[in-house]
């Protein structure tokens, strides 16, 4: 039997357990060692415009067993949890989610009013007579009237075959965002595949982001046996005096924050986003990793009423967030959407709107990309090196307590490295002299003198050693690895109750080193920064009279910040005309260097605590995004649970940031010479993408760096959904 046979047999014993109890309590042995309870779930979800975004059915088994105390240990046992889940919403809704979702797309260019198409993806340059503005389909990209060939007349164009019109959607189209400074399109648009990875296998990433429909719909039946939720073994050692040691292994879940929604301290297990984005409770959305922990429990300690040590050391293989995939419903920051176009891009070409400016005043031309260009080429997820791990020392000092954290962990986050070896698409195949003024037939390409003595279109003007179809390092093109930085934390937490104000407090703060960002200013494409986090926390327990005379109400709130220590975004020092002058943007650092992000939650208690009415809401300062939640949770009878809720975006959506268009290095195109200045060169003359910095900052979009100034929050405006949750536990 293979292990996906054993796994759905799996599956369907749990829900055969989860059902067989009805019962009010647990289930516990005769003797009190054995204890088993769980829960079975159904949770629908319903989004404005999209439909079901999920149908799952859920069932969980949590169990202990006890040992009698033998030898040095003092206690010791064994615990375990399963957890199986079907989510129907890739079968029932599959036009948007599943093996039918996207379709056939168009590319188009912006600021232009008559479109030329050019490449129809057998590799070579087609020229046909000038149409009206429009639409032109993927493969088949439009150029800017006036530009009969984009310079070079090169390899565009790829295999329609391989990488057809079909099963594809816009990245970042849910949030309609088509506009670019008010004129120049926008941003560096993609598109990615959206089935199944078993049903279209382009784009997926091994080892990352290629699940297949039954990893979609059993999300705990993969590789990685998600299913063995949590296996672990709990001894305690007595070492006198009333202290003792406490040894915890096997896999598990560690929690050192705090904190709702945002992490700061919490930093031990990744999250599976692709769940329900930010929103889903840390209990249910943490990945188990395989830990070792032990805790020497020293009680109280002088002036300490408790002190402890705990020291960890991750053994399992090294596991990021999962941010979702693209096509699925829930992909943070459309991550995966993204992600996705990006790895098409680079195996088997693609088309990429706005790509080529500067052919005309306002020209961003749709081009067409052979492979091996642009896009994510690899990989490189950290070897299995078992040197993971951190210490914290825990305890309370006259009625505050307290924590002292140190870890040393890979990144759960993604970083895109770019600068590496690539083709240069706008470096042509020889062409004949008869294509050269003035004897140029109509609809030939437009030779220009910059372009080197015609008929050599065949290596680069600005440096020959640069020929046709020669791969070679090309900095500052969006071309990119990913990678996951090792990163080292240190912070600490504090909570106390301050008696006039009827309040709870808590407080985290989390330095790190070692964090990657995208930056257009950098000829990789990215720097490292130092972060500090942060976040307070205020709870208050307090009489609304006229809402319940009779029973509190729950007040909470929290305002979370983030400074990068390392940011640098400023003005390009690059020279340009007075018209580009005027609309200079900003390059460097594209995420915000100070970001703050508040959350409040209002929670009632009716008819003997059974009916909970609560809003929760959150407001990114910076962005000026907000969500708000409100909900109704109804405790039916001990055992059975119903949650209606709703999830609302508000706010401005996605923000604009430099898309690093025209600092790429595919001379003779973009930029044309002079206007990247070379040491020594009078007058200055360099290929495009010289000099210290290389992006002029003046073609910003919405894509695809937009994503980490809008934060979660932006980028899932369209996200307003209506939710039900149905829990039975035992």
């Amino acid at each position: 039997m293979n292990i996906r046979g054993f796994n759905v047999i799996l599956f369907a014993g749990v829900f055969a357990t989860a059902l067989s109890p009805l019962q009010t309590s647990a289930w516990n042995s005769r003797d009190g060692t054995w204890e088993v309870h769980g829960f079975l779930d159904n949770t629908y979800h319903h989004r404005d415009g999209y439909g079901i975004t999920k149908e799952r059915v859920r069932g969980q088994i949590e169990w202990s067993k006890v040992f009698k105390s033998t030898g040095l240990f003092s206690e010791l046992s064994f615990h375990g949890t399963l957890r199986a889940s079907y989510d129907g919403v890739y079968d029932l809704n599959d036009d948007e989610f599943g093996d039918r979702s996207g379709g056939p797309v168009s590319a188009t260019s912006s600021g232009s009013g008559v479109y030329l198409p050019i490449g129809v993806g057998d590799g070579a340059p087609q020229l046909i007579n000038a149409v009206p503005a429009g639409e032109r389909p993927w493969g088949n990209s439009p150029v800017s009237a006036g530009v009969p060939a984009l310079p070079g007349g090169g390899g565009f164009g790829f295999d329609l075959v391989a990488n057809p019109n079909e099963g594809l959607k816009k990245v970042g189209g849910e949030l309609a965002s088509t506009n670019n400074d008010g004129s120049f399109g926008g941003g560096l648009e993609l598109f990615t595949p959206t089935r199944p990875c078993d049903v279209d296998p382009r784009g997926c990433i091994p080892g990352y982001m290629d699940a297949d429909a039954d990893d979609l719909r059993f999300p705990e039946f993969t590789d990685r046996h998600g299913w063995l939720r949590e296996l672990y073994v709990d001894a305690t050692v007595p070492v006198g005096k009333g202290d003792e040691i406490n040894f915890r292994v096997g896999r598990q879940q560690v929690v050192w924050g705090r904190t709702d929604l945002f992490r700061v301290l919490d930093q031990v297990n990744p999250i599976d986003f692709s769940i329900q984005s930010i929103y889903e409770e840390f209990e249910d959305s943490r990945i188990p990793v395989g830990l070792f922990s032990a805790e020497y429990r020293a009680g109280a300690v002088g002036a300490f009423d408790d002190l402890n040590f705990q020291v960890l050391w991750n053994f399992e293989k090294f596991r990021p967030h999962a941010l979702g995939q693209g096509g699925q419903p829930y992909n943070i920051l459309l991550a995966g959407d993204l992600f996705r176009a990006l790895k098409n891009c680079w195996d088997l070409g693609c088309t990429v709107n706005n790509f080529a400016s500067g052919l005309a005043p306002d020209g961003n031309l749709a081009t067409d990309f052979p492979p091996h260009v642009i896009g994510i080429r690899d990989i490189h997820l950290p070897d299995w090196d078992l040197d993971q791990g951190g210490a914290r020392l825990e305890g309370v000092f006259r009625g505050v307590g307290f924590s002292l954290n140190v870890l040393s962990f890979y990144s759960q986050l993604p970083s895109l490295r770019g600068g590496f070896d690539g083709a240069n698409p706008f470096i042509g195949q020889t062409i004949p002299p008869q294509a050269c003024p003035p004897a140029a037939p109509p609809g030939a390409p437009v030779w220009s003198p910059a372009f080197g003595p015609c008929p050599a279109y065949g290596f680069n003007p600005f440096d020959p050693t640069d020929r046709f179809g020669v791969e070679r390092v090309r900095p500052y093109v969006p071309a990119f690895d990913i990678h996951f930085p090792r990163v080292f934390l240190v912070g600490g937490s504090a909570d106390f109750y301050i008696d006039p104000l009827k309040s709870a407090f808590r407080v985290e703060v989390a330095h790190t080193s070692g964090e990657e960002f995208a930056d257009t200013s950098k000829s990789r494409m990215f720097s490292g920064s130092d972060v500090v986090r942060w976040v307070v926390g205020w709870d208050r327990q307090t009489y609304i009279r006229w809402l319940n005379p009779n029973r509190t109400f729950l007040l909470s709130g929290q305002i979370f910040g983030q400074h990068l220590l390392d940011h640098e975004r400023f003005p390009s020092p690059v020279p340009l005309s007075p018209d580009e002058e005027a609309r200079k943007g900003l390059i460097g650092f594209q995420e915000r260097q100070n970001s703050f992000i508040g959350t409040f939650l209002f929670q009632g208690f009716y008819a003997n605590d059974r009916i909970l009415p609560r809003v929760i809401t959150a407001y990114d300062f910076r962005a000026k995004a907000a969500v708000l939640a409100p909900g109704l949770d109804y405790l039916i009878s001990d055992n059975l649970r119903l949650i209606f809720g709703a999830n609302i975006k508000l706010g401005r959506g996605p923000q604009m940031a430099d898309d690093g268009r025209t600092a790429n290095v595919f001379p003779p195109f973009t930029l044309p010479p002079g206007t990247c200045p070379a040491p020594g060169a009078a007058p200055p003359v360099c290929a495009p993408g010289g000099g210290e910095f290389a992006s002029l900052g003046i073609r910003r979009g919405f894509e695809p760096l937009g994503r980490f100034r809008s934060g979660p929050i932006g980028m899932a405006q369209h996200e307003d959904e209506f939710q039900i949750l149905i829990r039975y536990r035992f």
